[in-house]
């Protein structure tokens, strides 16, 4: 049998270790939306406008 000391202690080390894995999923996420802002402005700056491409996608779709 584990003492309640040791079961306090497994499930307060437990939420250190996710709460660092949130963090870093937190992290890589603003990455992720970093490069894809990079994208969208590329192609804007080539002429391409999602918005508008998904608005017209849209109202197809409704027809």
């Amino acid at each position: 049998m584990t003492s309640k000391d040791e079961t306090i202690g497994f499930h307060k080390g437990s939420l250190t270790t996710l709460a660092k894995e949130q963090q870093e999923l937190a992290r890589m996420l603003q990455i992720v939306q970093q490069l894809m802002q990079m994208h969208i402005k590329a192609l804007k700056d080539l002429g391409i406008d999602l918005e508008k491409e998904a608005k017209k996608d849209l109202d197809e779709k409704m027809k």
